[in-house]
């Protein structure tokens, strides 16, 4: 039996011990915890007391509890996958994704209008409640059973240029790319990353943890005059996926000199 001797209530003594054991590796990551019964004779603490402190280890993110199996010690933190965040452009002027084959649709796609909320619209660097198609995906990646959530959203202005996005707005990104490029843009992209917690539906859809956090990318393709056409946006769990950007040296514009 380990004595608990730390101060403060029961449960969080026997939760400091649970997670002093995690930290040193005696419980393994991907392991069953010990059950409640084997905690308390451990510990010597009621039901009660163990419960309270597996569930404040739940809502560190340390455990996981899977209904029907027990509590499982979460992974050491390595992603199972790795988001390749480049573009490519064939020698026939199409565009390439290293990840974009690799995704299965678990669902079909959902396509419909909408209008630009403040920070869609901000996105976009058009005005609040302007029309939008839209398109959601859910996808799966085979290799490891990753989910993500993937959206495209085209303004109705970008879109009654180039008809066949008005048509079919559930397009491919890649050939979204390819459709504005042989419209004439220079295309360019820009995209921002940001930590947050999950929302019922983006955790009933991405299967989560509990405790888990998804990574939010939101992806703007610029055209001619930097002008923005199309925003994506991409979610999948942080314990699950990290994003890999390759970093390219801008060119400094060269200095005027007095005469």
């Amino acid at each position: 039996m380990s004595e608990i001797q730390r101060p403060g209530a029961l449960y969080q003594q026997v939760a400091a011990a649970i997670r002093e054991a995690i930290l040193t590796g005696e419980f393994a990551p991907n392991s069953l915890l010990p059950s409640e019964a084997q905690l308390m004779g451990r510990y010597g603490v009621s039901r009660p007391t163990v419960r309270n402190a597996i569930a404040a280890l739940r809502a560190e993110g340390l455990i996981d509890v899977r209904h029907g199996k027990g509590s499982f010690v979460r992974s050491d933190g390595q992603p199972a996958l790795t988001l390749e965040r480049r573009i490519t452009r064939t020698p026939d002027g199409t565009f390439a994704m290293p990840n974009g084959d690799l995704w299965h649709e678990a669902e079909q796609p959902s396509t419909y209008r909408t209008r630009t909320t403040k920070v869609t619209g901000r996105l976009l660097q058009i005005d609040e409640e302007e029309a939008l198609f839209g398109c959601d995906r859910l996808l799966t990646d085979p290799g490891t059973g990753t989910r993500a959530m993937h959206r495209t959203l085209i303004p109705f202005e970008v879109a009654e240029t180039v008809p066949q996005l008005a048509e079919e707005p559930g397009t491919h990104p890649a050939a979204i790319y390819h459709l504005l490029a042989q419209d004439g843009h220079a295309l360019s992209w820009t995209e921002t990353v940001r930590a947050r917690m999950p929302l019922p539906d983006e955790r009933t859809a991405l299967q989560l943890p509990d405790a888990t956090p998804i990574l939010h990318l939101s992806r703007v393709t610029h055209g001619t005059d930097d002008r923005a056409l199309v925003l994506e946006e991409l979610r999948i769990g942080a314990d699950r996926a990290e994003a890999s950007y390759r970093v390219t040296v801008d060119k400094q514009p060269a200095r005027r000199t007095r005469a």
